[in-house]
This record gives C-alpha cells, sequence and structure tokens, in this order.
C-alpha cells in the first residue's frame, strides 16, 4: 500500500514538473472577434474568418495597423500568416503611435511579409523610421523558408537588444538594436498603389506571445546567421570574436589626427553624446578643421562607418589615403565613398552620370539611384578592400563594385579629376579618411575588420 502512494505522489511531481517546464504562452487572437486590439491610421479593412484576422487591400489608404491595446517589453511571439501574391505586408512589434511622432503615425520594428522575388520575408523594417535594419540578402538561406500561397509559421524573440526572427523553423536575422525597447504588436495591411492590387489579402491565425521564462525558453545562438549590431560604438562578443575592432571608441579622438597635422584638430571637430561631428563652416573643402585620418593605415578591410547628413551637406570616407600627395589646400588625396544630400547640394548634378552622388566612388563610378538611403537618420556605409576588388555597401546593400590595378581603371582615373595623380587608387595600402567639407556631418559606429 505503502508503496502504491510513493508512486503516485512521484506521478504527481514528475506531472507538476513537466508542467512547469511548458511555456505559458497568451493567445493574443481568440479566433472569434477583435477584443483587446484597435485600428490605427489607415481605412483597409480587417474581418474574421475561420479562426483567422483577414486584412484587405484599399485604395487611396495609408499602411493600415491593427494593433494590440497592450504593450510589451521582453517576449516570444508566434503566428501563422499567409499572403495573396504581390501585396507586401508585415507584422509590427515593438512600436508605437505618439501625437508628437508625426502626428501618430505607426513607427517601429516591423517583421517583414514580402512574396515577392526579392524574398525578403523574416527581414527586419523599421517603419516609419529608419528603413531596413536586417534585409534578407544577409542570409540567402533564410530567403528560401517562405512558401508563397501557403500558410508559414513566423517566430520572433525580442530579449532586450537582441532580435531575432524564423520562418517556418528557419533562421532569418539576428539583430542587435536599442531603440525602442516597449511597445505594441499590429498587423500591417501596406498601402498599394496599382487598383490591380485593391481587394487582395493578408491572414494571420494562432498569435500567442510568450513573456515569462524567456532564458528556458530561447532559442540557442546560431553563429552561422550573420549578426548585424546597431547600438552605436559597441562590438557584440560575436564582433569581437571575427575580428571586428572600433575604429572609434565613441568617447575620445584616439588613433586619429588631422591628415595635415601630426596631432587631431584643436577646432572644427567635436564629440557629441557618442557621436563624432564635423562642424559647417561655409562648404570650403578642408578650410576649417581639416579632413582627420586615422593614425596607421590598413590593407585588406571591411570598413563600416555610420554617417548622418544634415540638410544640404557634403563629406566622404576616403581609403588608400596617402597624406604626403597634397600639402597644398584642399583634401587629402584617396579613393572616395562621397557623402551628399543629392536633394539639395549641387555637386549631385555634377561630374558624369551622377558620379558624384552619395555612396558614389567619387567623380568615378555612380552608385544606383534607387539606393536605400535613409534620410533623417543614421545610415551605414561600408567599404571591402580585398586586394584590388573593392566594394561599396550602403545598410546592407551592394550598390558599386570594381577592380583596380588594371587598363581599365587606369582609363576611368584619366577621365576624373585624380588624372594628374599619379598611380591614384593603386596603393597597396593606405590611411582612412573622415573628410571635412564645411559642412555638419555626424559620424559614429567606426569600426573596421582586417582581412588576409
Amino acid at each position: 500500500m505503502i508503496k502504491k502512494i510513493v508512486i503516485s505522489i512521484l506521478a504527481v511531481i514528475v506531472t507538476v514538473s513537466a508542467w512547469a517546464q511548458e511555456p505559458k504562452w497568451e493567445n493574443l487572437f481568440n479566433g472569434r472577434n477583435l477584443r483587446g486590439w484597435e485600428k490605427l491610421n489607415g481605412t483597409a479593412e480587417y474581418k474574421i474568418q475561420d479562426n483567422s484576422i483577414i486584412g484587405i487591400s484599399k485604395m487611396n489608404t495609408p499602411n493600415t495597423f491593427l494593433a494590440t491595446k497592450k504593450v510589451y517589453n521582453d517576449f516570444i511571439l508566434e503566428f501563422e500568416f499567409k499572403v495573396d501574391d504581390g501585396l507586401n505586408s508585415g507584422v509590427q512589434f515593438r512600436s508605437n503611435s505618439l501625437k508628437e511622432y508625426q502626428n501618430g503615425r505607426v513607427h517601429g520594428y516591423q517583421f517583414e511579409i514580402d512574396p515577392s522575388p526579392r524574398a525578403w520575408t523574416g527581414g527586419i523594417y523599421d517603419e516609419a523610421r529608419r528603413g531596413w535594419l536586417y534585409p534578407m540578402n544577409y542570409n540567402p538561406e533564410g530567403q528560401k523558408a517562405f512558401k508563397n500561397g501557403e500558410w508559414n509559421k513566423a517566430r520572433i524573440e525580442a530579449i532586450g537588444s537582441s532580435i531575432r526572427t524564423w520562418v517556418n523553423g528557419v533562421p532569418c536575422t539576428d539583430l542587435l538594436d536599442n531603440t525602442t525597447l516597449s511597445g505594441f504588436i499590429a498587423l500591417q495591411v501596406h498601402s498599394i498603389g496599382n487598383a490591380d492590387l485593391e481587394g487582395k489579402t493578408v491572414a494571420w491565425r494562432n498569435i500567442r506571445i510568450l513573456t515569462q521564462d524567456l532564458e528556458r525558453f530561447r532559442t540557442p545562438e546560431n553563429d552561422k546567421v550573420k549578426q548585424i549590431n546597431t547600438i552605436a560604438n559597441t562590438i557584440s562578443e560575436r564582433e569581437a570574436a571575427e575580428g571586428w575592432k572600433l575604429l572609434w571608441d565613441g568617447k575620445t579622438t584616439e588613433g586619429w589626427r588631422g591628415a595635415k597635422l601630426d596631432h587631431f584638430p584643436e577646432k572644427g571637430w567635436s564629440i557629441d553624446n557618442g557621436v563624432l561631428k564635423v562642424h559647417k563652416s561655409g562648404g570650403g573643402e578642408s578650410t576649417n578643421g581639416g579632413d582627420i585620418v586615422t593614425t596607421r593605415p590598413y590593407k585588406n578591410f571591411m570598413l563600416k562607418v555610420d554617417f548622418r547628413i544634415t540638410e544640404g551637406a557634403n563629406s566622404g570616407i576616403k581609403y588608400f589615403v596617402d597624406t604626403n600627395l597634397n600639402k597644398g589646400e584642399g583634401s587629402a588625396i584617396g579613393c572616395e565613398f562621397q557623402i551628399l544630400d543629392d536633394r539639395r547640394h549641387p555637386d549631385a548634378k555634377l561630374g558624369v552620370e551622377g558620379n558624384r552622388t552619395l555612396g558614389s566612388l567619387y567623380d568615378l563610378i555612380p552608385a544606383p539611384k534607387d539606393k536605400p538611403f535613409r534620410n533623417g537618420f543614421f545610415n551605414t556605409a561600408m567599404v571591402v578592400v580585398k586586394g584590388s576588388h573593392v566594394e561599396h555597401w550602403l545598410n546592407g546593400v551592394k550598390i558599386i563594385e570594381y577592380e583596380r590595378n588594371n587598363q581599365m581603371w587606369e582609363a576611368l582615373v584619366n577621365f576624373s579629376k585624380y588624372k594628374d595623380w599619379p598611380n591614384f587608387g593603386n596603393a597597396e595600402e593606405g590611411l582612412l579618411l573622415l573628410q571635412d567639407h564645411g559642412d555638419e556631418v555626424w559620424f559614429q559606429n567606426i569600426k573596421i575588420k582586417e582581412l588576409e
């Protein structure tokens, strides 16, 4: 008898223990009505059908959002979704609608739903703010996870500054960002400009959220998924392991000097709350504080620089710089990732076929007109150098690549303003430079990974 009682007690303990290990999910949609949700911004319709929320596209309305009335901080969110071909959509999280921000416009992180050939479903977009934070070209394997015309399962883990997403169990993104740590969940019906798309639908079901014991139920790290760190002036553990280092510490001038000085300029530059600013001084080239350069040269590398342009500004990021080439007036000589307000600065209309616009290899190779620029926010420029091969990237998208040290390169240089500088752009190594062009431009998150 005692043995049976003991066995029964043990069985109860095992059952309770197993129950305690199960995640305590909260259903955000009861399948019957939209209690706990509210519509924001647009006038597209949402209806309930077969235990699903159906969003219906509509002409002449801005993006429409069905948002939870409750806000969430850290969580694991799961849902299923299906979208008609041709219709773009998304799910907002840690998002807000504030009167003081564009009169209540919904803004914040978005899990992208994209059935187009671009295949960026599962990527992270910053709605009504910075644009793409994690485009899916970073993860070609993740691009294959979405199934067009079928129900798909999504998972979002937002814990502290770590944001990761999955589609049908396939890892898609790994983002570190701390811009917003709290907000609502919202289902988006995107605005449309094509009448043929009116009436198309996007559907969601089985929407549930976990807010307790997140460390126990979060998915283990996957170092095969590229990590993007947008937290200013920091190096993550993953980045450090991959060889990334801060080129500017966010606090001092260590590692930098004036291009024509043996010390950092005493005027024209300042450090303000983790931002390195070149001051406005009339638009002249290197006439105030002057350009600043690294105190050592670099050969093969990946360089990332976050920059923010003030209205009408001009600046640049240069590489393969030799400060001994130009001892006179003007900027130091080197290849340049152009930084420019294309809409307001006259230089955008000079040069040849737009080769002085933002992201261009200045006066040599034009960047595409449809580049992913974030007006009014920080943008990430990346320059990749592997021997004679060079690439320019903007906000995760490659916009230029070229080869130097060849006949075609020489011909290109001979038709540019650099034709009088011997062997321009062919140096094996050089200094890195941030340009003073007399306009206020902000820099932060400057980091480098040296390559073999």
